[in-house]
């Protein structure tokens, strides 16, 4: 992890160890499986740098949300984690990992979906973009913060289901994500 990536961490989940634990633990498994990932697939020239830092930031927003299953007492529902985790890192002046954060929910979203399904997002698409941003959304998908199995990794069957369960265009977007990077 580099210094920048720890100190924001350090920054925002000072106080509860519990949290911290939480958010260090899910992020470092994904970092660890988009690394592996983008060295799997040397010709999406991915930057390795920009992946570590941005999976491990990637849910820097979940504090301010409320979650107390995973330990986040915040105010915000949880589908905005990724949108204020995009507003912490780019007060921070990081645009390219803000972007991460607001794209990698689900299999991204549409401003279609967050319209039809009353999100309270902002209506515009949040659809992973860049190769990093892909891998990092398609990486997420596989480890729950749920505290009793941070670390295990989900097969593509429950990643499968879970993803099904809000619609076909979610499932579809992951299936490309799939194919892309499997």
């Amino acid at each position: 992890m580099t210094p920048r990536t720890e100190s924001l961490i350090r920054q925002f989940y000072p106080a509860d160890p519990q949290l911290h634990q939480l958010l260090f633990t899910h992020s470092r498994c994904v970092a660890e499986l988009a690394l592996d990932i983008a060295a799997r697939h040397p010709e999406l020239h991915a930057d390795t740098q920009f992946i570590e830092e941005a999976a491990m930031l990637h849910d820097i927003g979940i504090g301010r949300c409320d979650a107390p299953g995973i330990f986040c007492h915040g105010e915000l529902p949880y589908i905005c984690h990724g949108v204020e985790g995009a507003r912490i890192l780019a007060e921070a002046g990081l645009l390219r990992h803000a972007r991460v954060c607001e794209r990698h929910t689900g299999s991204g979203l549409t401003a279609a979906e967050i319209e039809a399904q009353a999100l309270p997002l902002p209506h515009r698409d949040m659809l992973p973009v860049s190769i990093e941003e892909k891998i990092i959304c398609y990486a997420d998908k596989f480890f729950s913060k749920n505290p009793d199995s941070l670390t295990r990794r989900k097969s593509l069957d429950e990643v499968l289901k879970d993803i099904e369960r809000h619609g076909k265009e979610p499932l579809s977007r992951f299936l490309c994500l799939h194919n892309l990077l499997k």
